[in-house]
């Protein structure tokens, strides 16, 4: 029997949440400190998983299958490929810094601060087990269940629009997962008449394309999981309760929403809308692709109008999210292999961009970017880190976000011109939102209303492993590449499409030397 990986990488954080709950409350440090231990553990777990995977070998690996509910066909089944593994891993690594970063964030809320490390440890295994899991039902309850922390996090932990931006990020998710439910129970339909009912992903692949659902049907179905994952992504026009949302959670509960929690709507678009409806997703690619390339000059745009800079963060995400959508509806390896690497680069970049703009906020006092000047001159590390997360943001070469856009824009490119056009725009719009915002915070006379101090050494800390990431990720992306391209290969594949060629013929008037 081999080792239960996945298992045990899921099950940890949740033991750690389960040991928070049931310490004493009072105890000063302790929770977060609990929280800082089981998360560490976890990643050296994860470390230890992501070893044991072999790029070239087969595409799910690591897999453990149990049945569950064998009359609905339902299993216990975990497995990832690289696109999975690549993600588990951006949650190991982002959770134990965004503790380490919120070591106080638990005190001012309506709970305790045990309450608040319990809910981001059951969040860190929750996206564990939807990013692993290969049993469509299974994914569909960790997909839900994942509500329930953030939820609370944002709730009982955040500012004074904290309930309203709760209940409108619920409801907003409860909308999607209910489509999503509608498709779940059609795939078992599906699976039923083909024979045996299962939602093991391989066993629904192959009962899909043996012609067990009609052409329409299968759009129907495709509907039902786009909808729920372009909410969750967020993706224009369904992205409104990010903004709010971002604005009232602490800055931890910001990173683990954007940089984790959103992730699932686009690995979902990759792993069953092309997985499972390769030609519902060929039919509705370009309405997709449209959408897309507009999320990102809309998102950058609105970015530039804000005033609030955890909202101006807030959509910046959402232009980024278009350029990930974009590069998995194209259907070309260069697009699909930078949309997950632009996950992982966006979740790092991300997180520094949140993390950092919550230490000027609780040292201002104030998340509006006029209620601040000169910040360099009085916090030069802060604003250090700020800079180069913004740059990273805008995808400065050498900073990790960098390839993963140019991937993206080099497969849309081979796709749809206009398209890649479009985005392209939003890359110009980018450095316009960072570098006012820069300007505007951290040059010219400091305030004396206002006085920021510099980042403390544990805030550094938890910094650092961020930058060290957007560093070397710049400078050797095919450290992840490497893992993610052959998942990538093994999608296409599934989805039949045939990659366009760029066209580099030569006129026969120029072979001739007239």
């Amino acid at each position: 029997m081999t080792f239960p990986w996945l298992s045990v990488l899921a099950g940890l954080p949740l033991l750690g949440a389960v040991a928070l709950v049931l310490l004493p409350r009072g105890r000063g440090a302790l929770a977060p400190r609990v929280a800082l231990g089981a998360s560490l553990v976890t990643l050296a777990v994860g470390v230890g998983a992501a070893l044991q995977f072999e790029p070239d070998g087969s595409r799910f690996q690591l897999t453990e299958e149990t049945d569950w509910i064998p009359a609905f066909g339902v299993h216990y089944a975990l497995g990832v490929d690289g696109i999975g593994l690549t993600l588990v891993l951006l949650t190991v690594v982002l959770t134990p810094v965004v503790v380490l970063a919120s070591w106080h964030d638990g005190d001012a809320g309506r709970w305790s601060s045990n309450a608040f490390f319990a809910w981001m440890l059951g969040l860190e295994g929750l996206a564990v087990g939807v990013f692993a899991a290969t049993d469509v039902f299974l994914f569909y309850v960790l997909f839900e269940a994942t509500l329930v922390p953030i939820y609370f996090l944002i709730g009982g932990f955040g500012g004074a629009r904290r309930s309203y931006a709760a209940v409108k990020f619920l409801l907003y998710s409860l909308v999607g997962g209910l489509l999503m439910l509608a498709s779940v129970v059609g795939l078992y339909v599906v699976s039923a008449d083909a024979g045996e009912p299962s939602y093991l992903f391989t066993d629904l692949v192959a009962a899909l394309s043996s012609g067990g659902v009609s052409e329409s049907t299968g759009r129907w179905l495709f509907l039902g999981f786009f909808i729920a994952f372009a909410v969750k992504a967020p993706m224009f026009p369904v992205h409104t309760w990010l903004p709010d949302a971002a604005a009232a959670g602490t800055p931890g509960t910001s990173v683990l929403l954007v940089s984790v929690l959103d992730k699932i709507g686009t690995f979902g678009m990759i792993r069953f809308c092309l997985g499972l409806f390769p030609e519902a997703s060929e039919w509705a690619s370009p309405v997709v692709i449209a959408l897309a390339a507009f999320s990102v000059v809309y998102g950058a745009l609105l970015a530039i109008g804000q005033t609030d800079i955890r909202r101006l963060i807030a959509y910046t995400s959402v232009s980024h999210f278009g350029f990930i959508v974009l590069g998995i509806f194209v259907f070309t390896s260069q697009g699909g292999s930078g949309s997950t690497l632009y996950m992982f680069n966006h979740g790092v970049s991300t997180a520094a961009l949140f993390l950092v703009t919550g230490m000027l906020v609780q040292r201002g006092g104030s998340a509006q970017i006029g209620d601040y000047g000169g910040v360099q001159k009085t916090a030069p590390v802060l604003a250090g880190v700020f800079l180069v997360a913004g740059l990273s943001s805008l995808s400065l070469p050498g900073l990790a976000p960098f390839v993963s856009e140019f991937l993206v824009l080099a497969g849309t490119f081979r796709v749809s011109v206009v398209a890649a056009v479009v985005a392209t725009s939003g890359v110009v719009l980018a450095a316009l939102y960072i570098l006012i915002v820069y300007q505007r915070t951290m040059n010219g006379p400091p305030r004396a209303d206002r006085a920021v101090p510099d980042l403390r050494l544990r805030e550094r800390v938890a910094l650092a492993p961020l930058l060290a990431l957007l560093l070397v990720l710049g400078l050797f992306p095919q450290l992840l590449l490497d893992v993610i391209d052959p998942a990538v290969s093994a999608t296409l594949e599934q989805v039949g499409v045939e990659q366009p060629e760029p066209d580099v013929s030569v006129p026969a008037a120029a072979e001739g030397g007239e």
